[in-house]
């Protein structure tokens, strides 16, 4: 089968950056689907990988973490889903990636794509909207209030992929008021198209901005990127007794300055479920199903902004380049081999 994969880690310029190649198709375990890939979508993981994480000695590396297509076999042991019906998940990072022809995926991380959505348009959803409701309802648990605090978050990096669907996800679930940064005209129109109330640059200082909204201190703040270049400013800004979370990787982070509001900080990994198969792992497929009603009831909507075709390394490597750049807008998409 096709597949796209890199057998030495490195920079997105290198011409071997990303390769084409040929591998065996794989065969299902018990818990197993195994999935005809017809989309995926990248992520900043991918790219993180790809510069870091070298394969083993000969092998080659396949990566992708969000994907659409149709079930052509399934393990002894499912008892979900049947061959012909057509799903989105994201996988695992222990296991070969999406960018292939075919793909193995436990059934408990999969639910049944949109129907009203197109394969490309569903497939720009799985790991940002398993991350934005993780974030939500698990770490930051929104629902309980802050006392004394505006019931509000901030998002920080609001125009990015994980950023568009939590705006969505915020609006539609909760009563929060949703604050996100974007910095660019175009930026900020799509986040107000997705719902923000209220959008604040986060090239300049975030507390004063919050400060001029007028709406007080709020309970919860979620930054998606560049934490350390914010973390004074969200220590400022952030409500006593509030709860941040963040999903980034920041070489340090020096959380002293939140111990006098007594701040709770949250790690979110969509990945920590599959890795080590916690007890409440289907969750994962649960809530990729709600997003799935949500999107086909029109309360939501797709993050997807470009799509290219095919899902080869060529355009595999110009959607790991844009997102790197850090002007992605949105999720890109890959189609068809």
């Amino acid at each position: 089968m096709k597949a796209v994969a890199y057998t030495e880690a490195g920079t997105i310029e290198r011409d071997d950056a990303l390769i084409d190649i040929d591998i065996p198709k794989p065969t299902p375990g018990p818990r197993d689907l195994l999935v005809a890939v017809d989309a995926i979508s990248v992520n900043p993981v991918d790219t993180k990988i790809r510069k870091n994480v070298a394969p083993d000695a000969g092998a080659q590396k396949v990566l992708g973490w969000d994907a659409v297509g149709r079930v052509v076999e399934v393990g002894s042991a499912v008892t979900a889903f049947a061959p012909g019906d057509v799903v989105y998940y994201a996988g695992s990072l222990l296991r070969p990636g999406a960018n292939s022809e075919f793909h193995l995926v436990d059934e408990r991380l999969v639910a049944s794509k949109p129907s009203s959505l197109s394969n490309a348009e569903a497939a720009a959803l799985p790991l940002t909207a398993i991350t934005a409701w993780e974030m939500l309802f698990d770490r930051l648990d929104v629902r309980k209030p802050v006392a004394g605090a505006a019931n509000a978050i901030l998002i920080i990096g609001g125009a990015g992929g994980v950023g568009s669907i939590t705006i969505q996800l915020a609006r539609a679930l909760t009563d929060l008021t949703v604050i996100a940064t974007a910095s660019r005209p175009e930026t900020r129109d799509w986040v107000g198209e997705l719902g923000a109330h209220h959008v604040i640059d986060h090239s300049k200082p975030l507390a004063d901005q919050i400060a001029a909204l007028g709406i007080g201190a709020p309970a919860f703040v979620f930054s998606t990127t560049e934490t350390h270049r914010h973390l004074a400013e969200i220590a400022s800004l952030i409500a006593p007794q509030g709860r941040f979370g963040l999903i980034d990787d920041p070489q340090t982070l020096d959380v002293t300055g939140f111990k006098r509001k007594a701040v709770s900080i949250h790690w979110e990994l969509m990945f920590t479920r599959s890795i080590f198969e916690t007890p409440d792992m289907d969750e994962q497929g649960k809530l990729l199903a709600e997003v799935a009603a949500l999107i086909d009831a029109g309360r939501i909507r797709t993050t997807v902004t470009n799509v290219l075709r095919p899902i080869d390394a060529k355009n595999l490597k110009q959607a790991h380049a844009l997102i790197e750049s850090g002007r992605a807008r949105g999720k890109i998409v890959l189609e068809g081999f």
